[in-house]
C-alpha cells in the first residue's frame, strides 16, 4: 500500500516523484538525475523542456485556448494537418486525445467508409497476434496480446480476426527466405480472407514496426507490399498503427517510408511523439480513396470527441514538429540509431541471456532468452524484467520494460529503448552500459 491518493498502475509499488525534467533528463525529488532512456513510452521526441515549445503554448492560450469542433475550427489544428499531409502524402486528417481515441476513430472510419460505399456486409477486421494498439475495449479488442486482453474476454467483438505476426526471430523458419517467409504470411493472410469471405473484410490493422508487446520488431522486406497487394484486391482497407513507431522514431517521418510502398496506407494512425510529451495528442490520417467515399456520400464521419483538434494540443505538435526540422532531428535520429544499433551488438549480443536486438532508428529492443541455441524462453513465473529496469535506474537511467509475452503473449522478455532523438553518442554508451551492468546482476 501507497501513501498516494493516486490509483497508480501499482497499488503496491509507488512511483519515482519527478521534481523537473529538461532535455535528456528527469530529476527526482531525493536529487537523483535520470537518463531518459525511452522518452517515457516512446513519446519523448525532442528532449524535455524544451523552451521553444513552452512559448507556443503559452502563445496559444494567450489567442484560443479550447473551442468545440462541431462548430469551430482553429489555426493551429489547421496549420498541423496542412504540415501532416504535406509530409504523408494523404488527404484528411482527425485529431484525437491519444492512441487508444485514435484506433477507435480508425475501426469507426473504416466501418463508415464501407457503408458510403454501399458495403455493409465488409464488418470483418484482420489484425495480428502479437499486436497492440490501444487499450480501450474497441482497440483491445482489435489486439491479440494474450496477457492484456485475458481479464476482458467476455466484451471483444466476434468480428476481430488474427493472422501471424511477421517476427522472424521467432516464426521465420531455419534456411527460409525472406521471401519465403513473406509468401507463407501471405498465404495465410489470403486464406483468412477467404475463410471469411472477402466480401466481409473491411480492414487489415498492423503495427508497422511492432512497439511494446514483441518489441520493436520490423518486418522483412517485401511484407507490407505484399499485403497491400491482398487487401487492394479484395477492396480491404490497409490500416497502419505507427503511434508508437512514428513521427520520426525509425529514422523518417513516417515507418512506412522504409517499406517500399508505391502509395501511403488508406488510413495511419499516429500518437505518442506527435505532441513530443508536451500535450497528449494523437491522430488520425485518410487517404483520398477514403475522403472521396464521404463526399461521395453522407458528407459526414459519425464520431467526434470532447478535445478533438484541441488548439493547445496541435500547437504544441506543430512546434514540435517544426523543431525537428530546424534542428534537423529525424536525420538525427537516423544516424544515432545506426550508432545505438552498433554499441547494442558490440556490448550485448554475445551475452548468454540475450537473444536478439532489433529495431530501427532509435527504437530498439532486447529480448532475453534462456537457451540462447534452442531459444528457450525462461518460464512465465520468472519475473525479472522489473528488476532489470530497477537496476538500470540505480545507474542513473530509464528504459522501458516490455510486458512478459514477447514471444507469444504469455512467453518472452524484452526492455525497449527510445531516448530522445536529441540523444549524444556519449548518453548512448552510458545507456547501454547501464544496461549491461543491470543485466549481469540480474541474469547471472
Amino acid at each position: 500500500m501507497t501513501s498516494s491518493h493516486v490509483f497508480h498502475r501499482s497499488l503496491t509499488y509507488e512511483p519515482l516523484l519527478a521534481v523537473r525534467a529538461e532535455g535528456n533528463y528527469i530529476y527526482l525529488k531525493d536529487g537523483r538525475k535520470i537518463l531518459d532512456g525511452s522518452g517515457g513510452a516512446a513519446v519523448t521526441s525532442i528532449g524535455h523542456g524544451d523552451k521553444r515549445v513552452i512559448a507556443s503554448i503559452l502563445d496559444q492560450l494567450q489567442t484560443v485556448d479550447y473551442v468545440h469542433s462541431g462548430t469551430f475550427s482553429n489555426k493551429a489544428a489547421e496549420e498541423l494537418a496542412n504540415e501532416l499531409i504535406e509530409e504523408s502524402g494523404m488527404a484528411r486528417v482527425v485529431f484525437v486525445s491519444g492512441g487508444s481515441e485514435a484506433i477507435e476513430s480508425a475501426i469507426k472510419l473504416t466501418r463508415q467508409y464501407h457503408l458510403e460505399n454501399k458495403q455493409p456486409e465488409r464488418v470483418n477486421f484482420i489484425a495480428r497476434k502479437q499486436s497492440y494498439h490501444g487499450n480501450t475495449l474497441g482497440a483491445l479488442g482489435l489486439c491479440r496480446h494474450t496477457a492484456r486482453r485475458a481479464p476482458f474476454l467476455p466484451y471483444f467483438s466476434s468480428c476481430f480476426h488474427y493472422v501471424s505476426p511477421c517476427f522472424a526471430y521467432h516464426y521465420k523458419l531455419d534456411n527460409e527466405s525472406d521471401e519465403g517467409y513473406v509468401k507463407r504470411l501471405a498465404d495465410e493472410l489470403e486464406a483468412k480472407f477467404q475463410e471469411l469471405g472477402p466480401n466481409t473484410v473491411a480492414a487489415f490493422f498492423a503495427e508497422t514496426i511492432v512497439g511494446a508487446t514483441s518489441g520493436c520488431t520490423p518486418a522483412v522486406p517485401g511484407y507490407f507490399k505484399a499485403m497491400r497487394d491482398i487487401c487492394d484486391r479484395h477492396g480491404a482497407l490497409l490500416v497502419l498503427d505507427e503511434i508508437m513507431c512514428g513521427v520520426g522514431r525509425t529514422g523518417k517521418m513516417h515507418a512506412w517510408q522504409w517499406e517500399g510502398l508505391s502509395s501511403p496506407p488508406d488510413i495511419q494512425v499516429l500518437g505518442k511523439g506527435l505532441g513530443g510529451g508536451y500535450a497528449p495528442l494523437a491522430a488520425v490520417l485518410m487517404s483520398n480513396r477514403v475522403v472521396n467515399a464521404f463526399l461521395a456520400g453522407s458528407g459526414a464521419f459519425n464520431n467526434g470527441y470532447t478535445y478533438q483538434s484541441h488548439a493547445v494540443g496541435c500547437r504544441a505538435a506543430l512546434e514540435v514538429i517544426k523543431i525537428m526540422k530546424e534542428d534537423g532531428l529525424i536525420e538525427q535520429c537516423h544516424q544515432r540509431g545506426l550508432f545505438l544499433e552498433k554499441i547494442l551488438n558490440e556490448k550485448l549480443s554475445d551475452h548468454a541471456h540475450v537473444g536478439d536486438i532489433r529495431g530501427r532508428g532509435l527504437f530498439w529492443s532486447v529480448e532475453f532468452i534462456k537457451n540462447k541455441a534452442t531459444k528457450e524462453m525462461y518460464p512465465s513465473t520468472f519475473l525479472f524484467i522489473d528488476s532489470i529496469i530497477k537496476e538500470c535506474i540505480e545507474r542513473g537511467v530509464v528504459i522501458y520494460p516490455g510486458s512478459k509475452g514477447t514471444a507469444d503473449g504469455v512467453n518472452g522478455d524484452h526492455v525497449l529503448i527510445a531516448p530522445p532523438y536529441t540523444i549524444t553518442e556519449d548518453e548512448l554508451v552510458f545507456l547501454v552500459d547501464s544496461l549491461k551492468s543491470s543485466i549481469e546482476i540480474v541474469l547471472n
